[in-house]
């Protein structure tokens, strides 16, 4: 006996590594459950998949293989979907079988008495070592770890569904949730291939649901007080935010009721909903939304969504920080008690939400002022203390020059198809058409080039960054603008060729920023660019030829000569998109970046470059560039031409100067 209860104790402590999981076990084969037993599968692991009966497993199985099906058609599995599957084993109950998991998840319904008893029964079957997360988005993980007598070892990690397509994972402690179980956890959700974000406290709805669950009780509001109807509140949400839906769109997309039985579980945590009521009404009518048919929008075949029809004239009738300005007050108060940083904070309504910025820079962007104004309009609770203290000491945001982010002097300017954000020595183009995935169309291609030619002209800028708003770079040529065009018009339509030329042989140098799809038209244009970052959740990819065509604007020409022919061949003869990593191992891009440090990495390498001398940047594009397509030998008589025309100049005697005195230089561009 006492060798027993000395060896308890020592592996009860065993501090697990990652490399350490090597069993899975999911627990609910539904919506969530299946999605998460196919990533962790696709990842390597073997898994166990659990629910009450063979026959939702079949089920789920059935799903499973469809979702790889898919996966395979567009290149991106590494494996035989049949290897895959073999790696999930499913499980009627929950028995001995399963006693040799290393980490479960619990996808099953959101009742907390259902939660509690799995979770007592899996602290009794699996290992010590085991950890025990749940994929709860409103319950209690506190409550969920008192079933257990290894609270420490109980997390929340909240994958947001479609989990094999959606990027962004939640971990969230509770109250007694070590330090080692949350890394662990985190880290396990890079291993999958997501971008997770940290919660340092026990918060009813994480972040993403508490951000969301207060735009829309905004939007209740504005309807309870007769401020605006649903399709006004829509309206603003898509074209004045940029949402990739409509609030009330997405209340039916989701499902009324669901959105019902959240607002009345939160009520346990004296959290109350403005919109119980108006969804109650729904519910007893049976107007759940896409699932019924009708909802606050009719649908024509029930279970199939079809985008309604939101007149954009409406988004002008009201004032859109009423919309989003509870949003920014939780996420202040969040941010305040350090239970979650900024950068995640942005980045978790970015991913989760598909928002085109972070809730922290659209309350930059309105002003702190207003959206200080717009919480006490509503009237429903204070402004955040942080709020009032930003605003007493004049960081109001973008038009003082620091809010929660730091801009110093920004000028804005909101073209058609551009947002053009002066930052001195910085200027962002910002390809603005997120509802199309910044498509490529005639106005767009003209305005770009236009834009171009104006800041070469303009001496304080030393460095361009070209990115695009929402979740995509760019996927490429908008098609439906060009359908009416004969083959001859294509051959002269020369915009889109003469902006890539115009881009490789710019004077100044400009980095594509690549934040989401940089797809076709799209890639083309980054890879006339001098430097490509991209984000981690970034997908890079040349497929014309799945519509029949080839690239039409160097996408031919400069993909060989940056990835050599055979991978160019491979990516543009298969049409496959590839995640950012793997284009960084074919040196597609140059670097990649953490999607929650994306701007602030992009901005530091720019803000690098921009302290160099504008004539020796310019020499080495030219040097490089020219040299590139010549022989080696005429290459080297134009390095050595430039680089003795350099020593004529101003710079060079400062670069000089500046070293002698152990210095840093100030390159004026003389």
């Amino acid at each position: 006996m006492q060798t027993v209860y000395f060896l308890a104790p020592v592996y009860s402590l065993y501090l697990m590594r990652l490399e350490d999981i090597k069993k899975v076990l999911v627990i609910g084969a539904g919506t969530m459950g299946h999605g998460i037993a196919e990533l962790f599968s696709m990842s390597g692991y073997q898994v166990y998949l659990s629910d009450i009966s063979q026959d939702i497993l079949d089920n789920a199985l059935n799903k499973i293989r469809w979702s790889l099906e898919k996966l395979q058609e567009k290149g991106q599995l590494k494996e035989d979907i049949n290897t895959i599957l073999s790696r999930i084993k499913t499980i009627v109950g929950l028995n001995t079988i399963v006693s040799d998991a290393d980490f479960a998840i619990e996808a099953i319904v959101e009742r907390i008495d259902l939660k509690r008893q799995i979770f007592s029964k899996l602290d009794e079957l699996l290992p010590p070592h085991a950890i025990l997360a749940t994929n709860t988005s409103s319950l209690s993980i506190t409550k969920i770890a008192e079933a257990t007598k290894r609270a420490d070892k109980v997390v929340g990690m909240h994958f947001f569904n479609p989990p094999v397509l959606m990027q962004l994972v939640e971990v969230m402690k509770g109250e007694k949730t070590s330090d080692e179980t949350a890394k662990l956890t985190y880290d396990l959700a890079k291993k999958l291939g997501k971008t997770p974000i940290m919660i340092n406290k026990d918060i009813p709805g994480y972040v993403v649901n508490r951000i969301l669950g207060e735009i829309i009780s905004a939007s209740c509001i504005l309807i309870q007080r007769n401020l605006a109807d649903y399709l006004t509140i829509d309206s603003i949400a898509r074209y004045k935010l940029g949402f990739p839906m409509g609030v009330f769109e997405l209340i039916d997309y989701t499902g009324i009721d669901v959105n019902y039985h959240v607002s009345k579980s939160l009520e346990e945590y004296g959290i109350k909903s403005p919109c119980v009521t108006l969804f109650e009404e729904k519910v007893k009518k049976n107007e759940l939304g896409v699932k019924t048919g009708k909802g606050f929008y009719t649908y024509p075949v029930p279970g199939k969504y079809n985008k309604p029809n939101i007149p954009k004239e409406l988004a002008d009738k009201l004032d859109p920080a009423l919309l989003i300005a509870l949003g920014v007050n939780e996420a202040t108060r969040l941010l305040k008690e350090r239970i979650v940083s900024r950068e995640d904070l942005d980045l978790a309504v970015r991913l989760g939400l598909g928002f085109p910025k972070g809730i922290l820079q659209y309350a930059d962007e309105i002003g702190i002022d207003n959206i200080i104004k717009a919480i006490d309009f509503l009237a429903v609770e204070k402004p955040d203390e942080l709020l009032l203290q930003m605003a007493n000491e004049g960081k109001l945001g973008l038009k003082t020059g620091i809010g929660f982010y730091q801009y110093g002097k920004v000028e804005t300017k909101t073209l058609n198809t551009l947002i053009v954000r002066i930052e001195p020595p910085l200027a962002w183009i910002i390809l603005n058409r997120p509802e199309r995935l910044n498509a490529l169309n005639m106005d767009l291609v003209e305005e770009l080039s236009k834009t171009l030619a104006e800041l070469e002209n303009d001496n304080k800028i030393r460095v361009v960054i070209l990115t695009g708003n929402g979740r995509a770079f760019s996927a490429g040529a908008d098609i439906t603008s060009f359908l009416t065009l004969k083959p001859i018009d294509i051959i002269r339509f020369r915009s889109i060729r003469e902006l890539t030329n115009k881009l490789q042989f710019y004077t100044k140098p400009v980095i594509a920023a690549i934040n989401g799809y940089a797809l076709g038209g799209g890639l083309e244009i980054a890879m006339a660019c001098d430097i490509r970052i991209a984000s981690e959740s970034a997908q890079l990819g040349q497929p014309e030829i799945n519509l029949g065509i080839i690239p039409g604007a160097g996408g031919t020409q400069r993909l060989p000569r940056i990835i050599g022919k055979g991978k160019a061949k491979l990516l543009i003869y298969t049409g496959d998109m590839i995640p950012a990593k793997e284009a960084y191992n074919i040196g597609l891009v140059d670097m990649v970046v953490p999607d929650n440090k994306f701007e602030d990495e992009v901005r530091r390498i720019a803000l690098k470059i921009a302290e160099k001398s504008p004539l020796s940047l310019l020499a080495a594009k030219l040097a490089i560039e020219l040299g590139y397509e010549s022989n080696i030998f005429t290459g080297e008589y134009l390095e050595s031409s430039l680089f003795g025309l350099l020593f004529t100049t101003k710079d060079v005697q400062e670069g000089v100067r500046a070293f002698l005195e152990k210095r840093k230089p100030e390159f004026k561009g003389e």
